[in-house]
């Protein structure tokens, strides 16, 4: 039986692995991602990366997860908001003949989400939603323990829900979204210091970084309680590269809940940081291609 390789691709670098077909990690590598980021520099960047990696051709199957809805057959981008170029790209076709592998494409967020209910934080959760914090916010959704995408693929963008109609202006279209406030840019509006240094001042007692990160998870916690009333999850995972800093953000996050959703729509609920951390997303772009390609 063949392994599996995973690929995320992300705003800033290319996370790949290499797992046996029972989610071990056997091989792992990361590159930049090409700036711009347009669709034919990142498909060599990603080719070349997965020859690297997986020299000997061990792996036959390919999942890769990237922001934005896929097609319904999973083969092809239909826009990654914040990645230049990115509209109706087939990349799976334009892969497939270079790795001479077979693959499949998946939302970046949803391909967390499987990963952690593979072997990480969502085991054993009927339902679920993950937030992805980083270059932006993506979300997913897990529904009687089955991933919802809803029609053509394209449920699930949690993080371009409006929180605020006069709020900065997004790639989406959209005013105000939690994506303008969560995502690295929003959290740039509170503070020019990079996330990793408002992490260290706040682990200091800071004051002024505390305060950033109080601001932060109030703009998250009231996003959520929207998303709570809707969906109304045993468990909320964050993720992404500010999940790091969770523990100075959460206690906000839990008082917006608290004060905004009902007991009723919050009963039992839990909400905490990916147990795989920016792993989450390669494990479940390879689960995924089992699942979709490997009889998984």
């Amino acid at each position: 039986m063949g392994q599996l390789i995973g690929v995320d691709l992300g705003g800033t670098a290319i996370k790949l692995g290499r797992f046996d077909r029972q989610g071990q990690l056997l091989a792992e590598a990361q590159v930049a991602t090409p700036q711009p980021a347009m669709p034919g520099a990142v498909t060599v960047a990603i080719s070349e990366a997965i020859d690297q990696l997986d020299p000997d051709h061990l792996a036959d199957l390919v999942g890769i997860g990237l922001p934005g809805p896929m097609d319904g057959s999973g083969r092809i981008s239909r826009i990654a908001i914040n990645l230049a170029g990115w509209q109706e790209v087939p990349l799976a076709d334009w892969l497939e003949p270079r790795l001479k592998r077979r693959v499949t494409l998946a939302n970046d967020a949803n391909c967390a989400l499987v990963g952690e209910a593979w072997t990480g934080a969502a085991q054993g959760v009927a339902d679920a939603i993950l937030l992805t914090l980083g270059t932006g916010v993506g979300g997913a959704v897990l529904l009687g323990g089955q991933l919802f995408s809803g029609q053509g693929g394209a449920a699930g963008e949690l993080g371009l829900i409006c929180v605020d109609p006069d709020g900065p202006s997004c790639n989406s279209g959209n005013n105000g979204s939690l994506e303008q406030f969560c995502s690295i840019t929003g959290l740039g509006r509170l503070s020019p210091l990079e996330p990793g240094e408002l992490s260290r001042l706040a682990d200091q007692g800071d004051a002024e970084a505390l305060e950033v990160w109080r601001r932060y998870g109030q703009w998250l916690g009231i996003g959520l309680s929207s998303l709570l009333y809707v969906l109304t999850p045993e468990v909320v995972l964050i993720g992404g590269g500010l999940s790091a800093a969770s523990r100075h953000f959460l206690p906000a996050v839990w008082q917006e809940v608290n004060r905004r959703v009902l007991p009723q729509s919050r009963t039992g609920l839990e909400i905490r940081a990916c147990a795989l951390g920016n792993g989450a997303g390669r494990l479940g772009a390879a689960k995924l291609a089992l699942e979709r390609l490997g009889g998984g």
